[in-house]
Parts: C-alpha cells; structure tokens; sequence
C-alpha cells in the first residue's frame, strides 16, 4: 500500500480516493493520531486521510509518522 516517491517519502499508493484502504491501515497503525477536525476528510475517523501525520501529495499523501520528534 506504500511506494517510495520521489523525495523518498513513505508515499499512500491508493491515491486520495481508496477510502477502505487509508482505514484499514490506519486501524494497524500505532502511531496513528487523529488530526483536528478542520482537516478531517474521511467520513471514517480512523483513516489514514485523517491522521495529523498525514502531508498530502499531488497524487495522494505521505506518511510523516516516522518523522516525529
């Protein structure tokens, strides 16, 4: 479900519509963090579509959890 873009960011391969997809992984995920509501977009709150480690892409987004401080 990952590929490594260009930057070599950690890269969502289902783009910014595979809604089942962002909540199965998120329902995975340990460092999964719900964002602020403004910024929420999945009707699914555990979603990686709303995860406040979540930058979007052109084409999707890039998980940003493993670069936490």
């Amino acid at each position: 479900m990952w590929l490594i873009n260009e930057k070599g960011a950690k890269e969502f391969s289902g783009g910014k519509q595979d809604w089942a997809g962002a909540a199965r992984i998120a329902k995975k995920c340990l460092s999964f963090r719900v964002d602020v509501e403004e910024e929420m977009v999945a009707d699914d709150e555990i979603s990686c579509y709303n995860c406040r480690y979540r930058r979007w892409t052109r084409r999707s987004f890039e998980c940003c959890s493993s670069k936490r401080k």
